[in-house]
């Protein structure tokens, strides 16, 4: 996973955080479903970029055979 994508799925979650503990304590409901789907999403990204970072290196370890 690059550095530019950890950067941003990372300021994402946290954007998300903010909002849902903002939602939380003024009772909108919708800011803190909102924050809460902007962590998922940040963290559907990270677990893809994971996923294609282990691609890779198992196609790597198999090109050093």
């Amino acid at each position: 996973m690059g550095l530019d994508d950890k950067m941003t799925n990372a300021a994402e979650e946290a954007s998300g955080k903010v909002k849902e503990k903002t939602g939380e304590a003024t009772g909108d409901r919708d800011l803190q479903a909102e924050g809460a789907g902007e962590q998922s999403k940040a963290n559907l990204k990270q677990s893809g970029e994971k996923v294609k970072d282990a691609a890779k290196g198992i196609g790597d370890s198999l090109k050093d055979r």
